[in-house]
């Protein structure tokens, strides 16, 4: 496992398993300086999304980088003001117009609005039939969602984005993902900073002569998860890439594991309807 490394999804499309993420990054500057840091470490996954407000910037760092475009993996996500069937297929568009995209590699449903979810699903499903999202998947659905989907959905979700790390297992969701073919992508890993100073955590980290960051990114890759790192700091952008040199002891994992509290620092989806 390596920078390169990716996963299959669904369609035959091949998701890097560490991206950085842009949630919070800003517009402007900050993430076009990001992007560019990262894709020149060699990521080749940047996660962005319509109501972070950062999509132009995004496409404008890709652009102007030197890769590829086929060597890069984007994520864009349909907002809960956005959805219903022909509001999502407006909301698609900008985000392409944004980004100055032909597609995206994955486009994900950021929220399970309920009055609307299955509308914004068949329209999700028109434009992956068009080739204009390769992949299409959700975020923030638990397992009631998962299942509401499943028995109406023409394309099956590629992708489940949701908040994970040791502090936040979410195990009955990923399980379901897990044995319905589902990849787990795990936003806020790095707890938004709030755990890691956590003396269990601290521990491992100075066993393996690590960060607690690298740690808990090598704990999402351990586990099978996409990982999702967000950070606007060069260095902090190369550390959180540094964890394909080493790995986690079996103790180690299971010590990590022993921290489930239910912490959720983003969106707690468990009551949403």
């Amino acid at each position: 496992m390596d920078l390169a490394s990716t996963v299959p999804l669904r369609p035959g499309v091949a998701i890097p398993r560490l991206g950085l993420g842009v949630y919070l990054a800003g517009r402007g500057a900050a993430t076009r300086d990001a992007v560019r840091a990262a894709l020149a470490r060699g990521y080749r996954h940047v996660d962005t999304a319509r109501v972070y407000g950062n999509e132009a910037d995004v496409g404008a760092a890709l652009s102007a980088s030197g890769v590829p475009r086929e060597e890069v993996f984007i994520t864009t996500k349909l907002w809960n003001s956005d959805q219903g069937f022909d509001a999502t297929l407006r909301a698609f568009d900008a985000s392409l117009a944004a980004l100055g995209l032909d597609a995206v590699d994955l486009y994900l449903m950021h929220w399970p609005v309920a009055a609307h979810r299955r509308e914004s699903w068949r329209a999700m499903e028109r434009v992956h039939r068009e080739g204009r999202a390769r992949a299409i998947g959700v975020s923030n659905f638990v397992v009631r969602h998962l299942e509401e989907l499943s028995g109406y959905a023409e394309v099956p979700p590629a992708v489940n984005q949701i908040e994970l790390h040791p502090f936040c297992q979410q195990r009955a969701t990923v399980a379901w993902c897990e044995a319905h073919g589902v990849v787990v992508e795990a936003y806020s890993p790095l707890t938004k900073g709030e755990r890691l100073d956590a003396p269990a955590l601290a521990a491992v980290a100075a066993e393996a002569g690590r960060t607690p960051a690298q740690v808990l990114i090598r704990w999402s890759l351990q586990k099978g998860y996409v990982a999702l790192p967000k950070s606007t700091r060069p260095a902090r952008i190369d550390e959180n890439a540094s964890v394909f040199d080493f790995s986690l002891e079996p103790a180690q994992m299971a010590r990590l594991d022993a921290l489930e509290e239910d912490l959720h620092l983003a969106w707690d989806p468990t009551d949403a309807p």
